[in-house]
């Protein structure tokens, strides 16, 4: 059970990482470590290494050894990312405290847009087919515009390659929690200069079970595939035409729940019947050659999400509000870079999107038994176009990388509030980002690195044109005036890698300017502003040490500190602090064992004020999950594991709900997966 507070403060965790680092360099001979590349970070492929800023990646072995239902599920644990809950398939990441409308999700490069009133955008990101996720953690304006203040969580799908004959991968998994079935299956084909690939993947959830029994309405069916061609112009240029789609039906928000606006229902939850996204993509890629390659890549894409976003009355026990909401976005992309030294990589492009969003919402009146149409806005429109350019140079031990960019947006609807205002909707942001980082290689294992990222986000749809009650309490009032987020984060970190041994910290410090949130109206009701200032600080940090040639430790902790300066309290919703260890190693030839302990602390450090009372101290827990790999053949990998070992009650303290009846997680539960290659 994990004691009150962490067990570990920031600056013990950092000595001990540096003396472990020290210890690991003596007995080492500090050749190179193969390091992580990451493409979202810089827009293209580079070391983890060699960039000044915290990332992190999933590789698809790793994803498939989490079992992981979502992508929040997938990134828990991680050094800088919790997760805000509202259902078992709602889970959006928060990374640094910030989430949902903070954070730009990416599938394959093309953005996630939607406004969501409950559930989470990242669970439309197929999961079940990714081939990894990457993760920028802090401002990331310069190359993804609008939203990025706590950075950027991206999706890899897999792609159509030119490999000769077919082949592919299956996995099937079940569990005892929710008595889950899931199976996924990916196939490519190559002759000349074609190649296909076709993915798919469903899944059918039941409800969870906690150590308090059933967690009512947590069960749904997820189906989801992808596809794509490429057609090879010639040794350097390729054509692509890409499809997904994804559909979840039956989904509950038990988060959701909240007292009804009218009688006689104590209660309303939101459920989704049926919702389902769709992409479809054109894209030109060109690899350049020689002395000073130049690459392009071009795309356009078109993606929809529709909504079916109910409110169910808990004691009449039917809908008594529909909503049907479709948001559609157009996009290009254009990006280039060209090595113009073998130390020295420019790089430039220019974003562009349009998002419309056209809810039909409608009102039962359980007294009269008729429905009245109640539209939040009609016909919005978002239109964003940037342009940025991003200089990334070695001198000597030295990579420095400078970034500039501006955008332009333009947000508008025919009018909002059931058509009552159609005037005075149309606003014009412009923006202007940027980051300077700066990485010193000492030594393989010692690289100092130091950056300042300014980043903003423009209101979305819901700021600027819907009212409604949200999770905080209050029922909240449109305000088309007001003004864009800006941010300025300023990071000091130490990274480094010797065969066995390799390790990040970072310690930050962000300040949010014109913060979107609500103001207090009166005891009920909010107004969207901007109200002043915001800061966020904390640390991350992890480790991996290999103690013996084929087992390994690992180490990661999280600290995240809000204060919201309008009131002088602390920023609501903020996560606890964590540490996770884990192990890895063989038992026999072929079979491999791993523990992984999560221990987060109490979290008492909560808003009272701008939540009404509704963000309560949650209680410290520690979770133990105990797994087994068996490689069965060359081809084929069996994995079991038991989550939550001990059978604890707990929530997170991001899970939304009433005070008192939050959702539990899932208690003790064995979850078995196969996967075979061909």
């Amino acid at each position: 059970m994990c004691p009150p507070r962490p067990c570990f403060t920031p600056t013990t965790l950092a000595l001990a990482l540096v003396a472990l680092a020290h210890g690991a360099a003596h007995g080492q001979d500090n050749a190179p470590v193969l390091p992580a590349v990451q493409v979202t970070a810089k827009g293209y492929a580079a070391s983890d290494l060699d960039t000044a800023a915290s990332t992190l990646s999933l590789s698809r072995d790793a994803l498939r050894r989490r079992g992981a239902q979502n992508l929040g599920e997938a990134l828990r644990g991680e050094p800088g990312v919790a997760v805000a809950q509202d259902s078992a398939q709602g889970q959006n990441p928060v990374i640094r405290g910030l989430s949902r409308e903070s954070i730009v999700l990416l599938v394959d490069g093309m953005r996630l847009n939607a406004g969501q009133p409950a559930g989470a955008l990242a669970s439309f990101m197929s999961l079940g087919l990714a081939d990894g996720v990457e993760v920028v953690k802090g401002g990331a304006s310069v190359l993804y515009g609008t939203g990025a203040l706590g950075g950027v969580v991206q999706v890899r799908l897999p792609q159509a390659q030119f490999q000769a004959g077919t082949h592919g991968r299956t996995s099937l998994s079940v569990d005892t929690a929710s008595q889950a079935v899931r199976g996924s299956a990916t196939v490519n084909t190559s002759h000349g200069d074609h190649a296909l690939m076709l993915g798919g993947s469903v899944a059918r959830v039941e409800d969870d079970r906690s150590p308090r029994g059933k967690v009512a309405r947590t069960g749904y069916d997820s189906d989801a595939f992808i596809g794509q061609y490429r057609f090879r112009l010639d040794g350097q240029r390729q054509l692509r035409v890409s499809a997904q789609r994804q559909q979840d039906d039956d989904v509950w928000y038990p988060g959701s729940t909240r007292p009804a606006t009218a009688a006689p229902a104590p209660t309303v939850t939101v459920h989704s019947p049926k919702q389902t996204r769709h992409l479809y993509e054109l894209g030109y890629q060109q690899q350049g050659v020689g002395g000073q390659p130049l690459n392009v890549d071009v795309r356009l894409y078109q993606q929809r999400m529709d909504r079916q976003i109910n409110g169910f009355h808990n004691t009449l026990q039917r809908d008594v509000n529909t909503n049907q909401a479709a948001f559609t976005t157009h996009g290009l992309d254009a990006r280039a870079d060209w090595q113009v030294h073998p130390q020295h990589l420019l790089s430039a492009g220019v974003n562009a999107w349009e998002m419309k969003g056209q809810p039909d919402r409608r009102v039962f009146n359980p007294v009269a038994g008729t429905w009245t149409v109640n539209n939040p806005f009609e016909n919005a429109t978002i239109r964003a176009v940037g342009v940025y350019a991003q200089d990334d140079v070695r001198l000597g031990a030295t990579q420095v990388l400078l970034g500039l960019r501006h955008d332009t947006l333009d947000s508008d609807a025919d009018s909002i509030g059931n058509g009552s205002i159609s005037t005075g909707l149309d606003k014009r942001y412009h923006a202007t980002s940027g980051n300077i980082g700066l990485i010193h290689e000492v030594s393989p294992l010692w690289r100092p690195y130091a950056n300042h990222a300014r980043a903003f986000r423009a209101p979305g749809m819901r700021e600027r044109f819907e009212s409604g009650p949200r999770a905080d309490g209050y029922t909240y009032v449109a305000n088309p005036d007001v003004k864009p987020e800006t941010s300025d984060q300023f990071e000091l970190g130490l990274k480094g890698g010797v065969p066995g041994f390799d390790y990040r910290v970072a310690v930050w410090h962000q300040r949010i300017e014109d913060y979107l949130t609500g103001e207090i109206i009166n005891a009920s009701t909010k107004r969207n502003a901007n109200l002043g200032e915001v800061t966020l600080r904390g640390v991350d940090a992890q480790a991996r040490w290999q103690i013996h040639p084929r087992h390994v430790l690992r180490v990661a902790y999280s600290q995240v500190r809000g204060t919201n300066k309008d009131l002088n309290e602390p920023l609501f919703q903020m996560p606890a602090d964590e540490l996770s260890l884990g192990w890895q190693g063989p038992l026999t030839a072929g079979l491999q064992a791993d523990v992984n302990w999560r221990l987060v602390a109490r979290q008492d450090r909560v808003a009272t004020q701008f939540s009404k009372g509704t963000e309560n101290a949650t209680g410290g827990f520690g979770t133990l999950d105990l797994g087994l790999d068996w490689q069965m053949t060359r081809t084929q990998r069996l994995r079991a594991v038991i989550k939550n070992l001990a059978d604890k009650a707990y929530h997170e303290h991001l899970t939304e709900g009433l005070s008192g009846t939050e959702i539990l997680a899932p208690g003790r539960s064995l979850q078995v997966s196969w996967t075979t290659q061909f």
